[in-house]
């Protein structure tokens, strides 16, 4: 991997636990979650065994990051079963917790191989133009995306479902989850409100979240990703969704949680 996404995994090991990211340049006035998500899922993986692949994680947005100042990785041990490990990611700034992190790790098994059948019923990519992000999804311009649908308006520009993948070669196989969790968190938040909302926010960010690895996939060929709200109440959102391979292959399920307040 090369550009700036190596640069997003380049983590400064501190101690057997403890990491450090440096600040480097952005225009952005704070960091992505998606990034934030990813780094400490790199910093959980450089403390698990080979061969025990990320299956899921659980993570807390609590304060938003700050690009210009180093972002320090804490990973607790919790687990470490005969087929399972837990880790525990602290991600601090100044000596403040801004995100919390659980992942699980199996060893891969034998088992059935099932899910609901049928095709995706949405254009291939090769037929939709090509979509530069925004620059609140973080400073990195080597991600190909293609919205199924056209794009919206400023606030939520972009719109699920989209096709996407790295322009960078991905050559280390555990780098591939921690793609898949940085692209998790684009445009999640306007895929929690209610169907068909128009409605203006003076707060729309992103509160909980949550992945499933189900299959190995790889990040630098395209995945269509989808969200589709599944409840607001009391200034809060849920959205749902799945990324799927180009033949329809269900690699990865998403949730994420909203807080949602309403412009009055």
């Amino acid at each position: 991997m090369s550009g700036a996404l190596a640069e997003i995994f380049a983590l400064e090991r501190q101690d057997e636990d403890r990491f450090l990211i440096r600040p480097v340049e952005s225009e952005m006035q704070r960091t992505f979650g998606g990034q934030v998500a990813a780094q400490s899922l790199r910093a959980a993986q450089l403390t698990v065994a080979p061969g025990r692949p990320v299956h899921s994680l659980h993570a807390s947005f609590l304060r938003g990051g700050q690009p210009a100042k180093p972002l320090h990785l804490d990973v607790r041990r919790a687990r470490d079963g005969r087929t399972f490990s837990t880790r525990h990611v602290t991600a601090s700034q100044d000596g403040k917790t801004i995100f919390e992190l659980t992942a699980s790790f199996h060893v891969p098994e034998d088992g059935e191989d099932w899910q609901p059948s049928g095709g995706l019923d949405v254009p291939r990519p090769e037929e939709l133009p090509a979509y530069r992000l925004p620059s609140w999804f973080g400073d990195i311009p080597n991600f190909d995306v293609r919205p199924v649908n056209p794009p919206g308006d400023e606030e939520f520009p972009l719109r699920h479902p989209f096709w996407f993948r790295s322009l960078d070669p991905v050559g280390d196989p555990s780098l591939h989850p921690c793609v898949l969790t940085y692209v998790s968190d684009i445009a999640v938040v306007d895929s929690s409100r209610a169907p068909g909302s128009t409605a203006s926010y003076v707060t729309a960010v992103s509160l909980d979240h949550a992945v499933w690895f189900h299959r190995p996939a790889r990040s630098d060929e395209w995945l269509l990703y989808s969200m589709d709200s599944l409840l607001n109440h009391g200034a809060r959102g849920l959205a749902r969704g799945t990324m799927h391979t180009l033949d329809g292959t269900l690699v990865a399920s998403v949730a994420q949680e909203t807080l949602l307040r309403p412009a009055r």
